[in-house]
């Protein structure tokens, strides 16, 4: 678990001096659009994120947590003290999320732009792409209230869709393996652009924002790390 958090250190929030910051958005907040328009960006970025990391910062201030990776937090904290647990989640899943799109992303990936291993284990853990996809908007449209949609490694580069509830993260709630890919199912991450209609936001996550080059880094780095898992 330890190989499995220092990989995922690599991808999220990280502790400066006492504090944990809030990362910029990858991307201009009107990049998205009209997929994601500007307003939900400021509002999911600038006040629910900023939130949990804030939260957090308060929560952690003179603990023997403070100045711990993200990683380390949620995995300390897992079912032991939600509070902490939850913003600290919350702030590692939300920082994840935004890497995970980019402006003219999705569609299905090609392995001379994206990654011939990516493309390579989605057929092999999937039987195809379409199938892939059928099972991750059904992951995504089926959590019940909020939480996420997550494409997952194990130490081969075996993939598998997981579905979390709150600020649930797969790699404390599901064993070795590590997130390549998530969707926030949230309500402030889509109602502004889509109201109730999750399925249209899945479905537009899934086919212009997903950004595929980070998914492949992320299933190349479960691989590598992979090798030293015992």
């Amino acid at each position: 678990m330890q190989r499995i958090l220092t990989i995922l250190s690599i991808l999220a929030v990280v502790a400066h001096g006492a504090t944990y910051d809030l990362p910029p958005l990858p991307f201009g907040t009107s990049s998205l659009k009209p997929m994601i328009g500007k307003k939900t960006l400021q509002i999911h970025h600038g006040k629910h994120h900023a939130k949990y990391v804030n939260t957090l910062n308060a929560l952690v201030a003179g603990t023997s947590l403070e100045n711990q990776s993200l990683e380390k937090i949620i995995k300390a904290t897992y079912k032991s003290k939600p509070g902490i647990f939850n913003n600290a989640a919350q702030a590692w899943n939300h920082s994840f999320y935004w890497k995970c799109m980019t402006p003219k992303g999705g569609g299905i990936p090609n392995e001379n732009k994206h990654s011939k291993l990516l493309c390579d284990k989605i057929n092999a853990s999937f039987g195809s792409y379409d199938n892939f996809r059928k099972e991750f908007a059904e992951a995504a449209n089926t959590v019940f209230g909020s939480g996420w949609a997550w494409l997952v490694s194990d130490a081969k580069g075996n993939l598998s869709v997981r579905k979390t509830i709150g600020a649930d993260n797969p790699m404390v709630s599901s064993g070795k393996c590590i997130p390549i890919l998530t969707c926030d199912v949230w309500e402030h991450a889509y109602y502004l652009d889509y109201a109730n209609l999750r399925p249209s936001y899945v479905d537009t996550f899934l086919d212009k924002l997903v950004n595929w080059e980070f998914v492949a880094e992320n299933l190349e780095r479960a691989v590598d790390s992979g090798k030293n898992w015992s």
